[in-house]
């Protein structure tokens, strides 16, 4: 019984260690005080709080696609799932990482 406690209380620290590091982003100027809201400032809203969701579920992805090769024992078809996993991960960044760039070479492109 230990050992399945123990292993719970690893996993639930391993999943509650980010909100440690994101602790320390500034909230933001409070609802009531004056703002200058542009177009480029919400964009950045947006793409702030849509990265970490991203960059979380990029990791789960290869730590699925981990599993699968470690689980496959050898068998060809799930090592080729687990290979095509990895791939599909790593083109998901890419364009990830593309969709997330495109408007900081367009705002620089533009001059703002």
């Amino acid at each position: 019984m230990s050992k399945k406690l123990a292993i719970i209380s690893t996993l639930a620290f391993l999943m509650a260690s980010p909100l440690v590091g994101l602790a320390d982003i500034d909230p933001g100027p409070t609802p009531g005080s004056a703002q200058n809201l542009d177009i480029v400032t919400f964009i950045n809203a947006i793409l702030n709080l849509i990265w970490p969701i991203f960059i979380g579920f990029a990791v789960i992805m290869f730590l699925v696609a981990g599993f699968q090769f470690l689980t496959a024992q050898g068998d060809p078809t799930k090592v080729a799932g687990a290979r095509q996993s990895i791939i599909w991960g790593a083109v998901g960044v890419a364009v990830g990482v593309l969709a997330f760039s495109i408007p900081f070479v367009i705002r620089n492109a533009i001059g703002l």
